[in-house]
């Protein structure tokens, strides 16, 4: 724990002490006197912008957020040059999760990762609203020594209605050398998508990915964004619309989505990223018509080259046969 300056002045039995708290880094901050006027809670959302308003609250009341070296009401008004020292807590909903027996279609395994080839409707990591009965509660269950490596070994994920490959590191080693593979763009990742519209030539979208401005659960093209790379070329056109095989170059959160959408080729089925240009999609479909096809990478233990393909999901392949040419 790295501990900041203490605060001038006792602390008695009602003043609890964050120092106390070792299981996360304890921060502080100083309220700046614009924040004069404003709730403590509120001065707290701006000055942790990582942490929820609710979480803020939560810690406040366990007594894991201090001001001036005493326990505060949330309500409280803050004036300026308060000292306030957090003591962060890991929610344990992301720090209890429980093995579940979960099936696995397991393409590859050996002593240093796992390739799995994921089902179309099936959450990678817990988080809000899906804190079981996900990709990371099944690989506990098939192998409990996972627990002992961040994330259970995820590395990259896929969103919950994409279907495709992706790859489980089995050991901390493989992690840290999977991480520095995928940082490093050298881990190769191919998906199919079908669009809308027609697409007649390949080509890359190269446009920052962020945080939608107005809608917080999106993503969107964002001149604050970090870098992202995805690479199309067109494999087979249909009437209205067109399969494309995308390479990323990066891997940001929704990036095929969003970068299709920027270039108005929406992805057939996509609920959230349907684009404002002219190519509606065409057909309906359940999901977003997007399976992870392809994935390469060196192996982390042995160094050597390896690949794995996954046959385009059932109900793609059934949603193409059944499009009109």
């Amino acid at each position: 724990m790295v501990a900041p300056s203490p605060v001038s002045g006792p602390m008695g039995d009602d003043k609890p002490d964050p120092f106390e708290f070792d299981d996360e880094e304890v921060q502080s901050a100083v309220v700046p006197p614009e924040h004069a006027g404003q709730r403590l809670d509120q001065s707290l959302a701006r000055l942790f912008p990582d942490f929820s308003r609710s979480r803020l609250q939560a810690w406040l009341a366990a007594g894991r957020i201090i001001v001036d070296g005493a326990r505060a009401e949330s309500a409280r008004k803050v004036r300026g040059g308060e000292v306030l020292m957090l003591a962060a807590a890991p929610d344990p909903r992301e720090v209890s999760f429980v093995a579940e027996p979960i099936p696995l279609s397991i393409v590859y395994e050996d002593a240093a990762l796992i390739v799995i080839d994921k089902p179309a409707g099936l959450v990678v990591h817990p988080g809000s609203g899906n804190w079981s009965g996900t990709l990371l509660n099944g690989l506990l269950a098939h192998s409990p020594a996972l627990a002992g490596v961040p994330r259970a070994g995820i590395v990259h994920r896929l969103d919950k209605d994409t279907s495709g490959l992706l790859v489980v590191a089995k050991t901390l080693a493989a992690h840290t050398d999977l991480v520095r593979q995928l940082q490093a763009r050298t881990v190769r990742r191919e998906y199919l998508a079908l669009v809308a519209g027609r697409v007649d030539r390949g080509g890359m979208v190269d446009a920052p990915i962020g945080r939608h401005p107005r809608e917080r659960t999106m993503m969107a093209v964002v001149a604050t964004g970090k870098p992202a790379i995805t690479h199309y070329e067109a494999l087979e056109r249909f009437a209205a619309c067109t399969l494309l095989r995308c390479r990323l170059e990066t891997g940001r959160t929704h990036q095929i989505r969003v970068h299709l959408t920027s270039i108005d080729h929406p992805l057939v089925g996509d609920p959230v990223y349907r684009g404002k240009g002219g190519n509606a999609p065409p057909v309906a479909f359940v999901r977003q018509a997007l399976h992870a096809e392809c994935l390469g990478l060196r192996h982390p233990a042995s160094g050597a080259a390896m690949s794995w393909t996954s046959p385009l999901a059932a109900d793609m392949a059934a949603l193409l046969a059944a499009l009109p040419r």
